[in-house]
């Protein structure tokens, strides 16, 4: 058995070096805090208000759905209107069909206003406010929805 002969370390010495790793540990947070700061914490998503054209390209009865956006566009003689492509269910892309919508997922199907009509969907689909830009074209914005039945008449 050995006996160490090396002197015990010392309550200051032992606070010294407390207090250093401390000061270390606090750099080293900074640091890579501020370094954190040269990458995104959040990737863009594609805005949620874009334009669809100039009102004088739709023909009245015409239904568009834009590239890369999940929304229908009708223009009845009522006015526009933009009707969610999204099941209120679990997020698949609806069909159009001649009789409305229907959900290819669980099978929820959508009259042509997007009410529902059979489940599992709790609710219809959303429509979304139409404008128009200041350089004459029309302007959808997903972030805000208006009542079944508004339509947008220029």
């Amino acid at each position: 058995m050995s006996v160490s002969t090396d002197p015990p370390v010392k309550r200051r010495d032992f606070l010294g070096l407390a207090a250093l790793g401390s000061f270390l540990a606090a750099v080293a947070a900074s640091v890579g805090g501020m370094l954190s700061l040269a990458f995104p914490r959040a990737f863009p998503e594609p805005s949620r208000r874009y334009k669809i054209g100039l009102a004088a390209d739709f023909r009245v009865g015409e239904v568009r759905r834009p590239e890369g956006r999940n929304v229908f566009i009708f223009h009845r003689p009522e006015g526009f209107l933009a009707i969610s492509a999204v099941c209120t269910h679990l997020g698949c892309i609806v069909n159009r069909t001649p009789r409305g919508f229907v959900c290819p997922c669980h099978g929820s199907v959508f009259d042509p206003n997007g009410g529902g009509v059979q489940g599992p969907a709790p609710s219809p689909l959303p429509w979304y406010e139409i404008s128009v830009a200041p350089d004459g074209q029309l302007l959808v914005d997903e972030g805000r929805t208006v009542s079944p039945g508004t339509y947008f008449q220029v």
